[in-house]
């Protein structure tokens, strides 16, 4: 199992910045990818982000050019830095990681959620 904390969600205003980070812990075989959601009120959850083990990256869109996804494999760690924020991406941001298990099953685990508003 693998249990991710999230932190760093802050209220800033529109063309700030901010830097969340996700930990992930727990017993597993490895963890395959990374990634942020983001969820408004009211819509549904869509992908922000995502890192690979090797690297590889993928974003949404609408934060391409202005976010940053990364990731330290050693500290099963990843990071979201924002910037250029605007109140569109006011969300609740989930970290979500995509491992194996011992047993070398596929599973996924979700973070608790990391409020970000933008806002004047």
């Amino acid at each position: 199992q693998v249990q991710l904390v999230e932190s760093g969600g802050d209220l800033v205003q529109p063309g700030g910045s901010l830097r969340l980070s996700c930990v992930a812990s727990g017993t597993f075989f490895s963890i395959n990818a990374m990634g942020w959601y983001r969820q408004a009120p009211g819509k549904q959850r869509e992908l922000v982000a995502t890192v690979t083990t090797g690297g590889s990256t993928n974003y949404a869109d609408s934060v391409k050019g202005r976010f940053i996804i990364s990731r330290d494999n050693a500290k099963n760690t990843v990071y979201l830095q924002m910037d250029s924020l605007k109140p569109e991406d006011t969300a609740v941001y989930y970290c979500n990681a995509a491992y194996t298990r011992r047993n070398y099953y596929q599973s996924d685990a979700w973070g608790q959620g990391t409020q970000v508003t933008v806002s004047s």
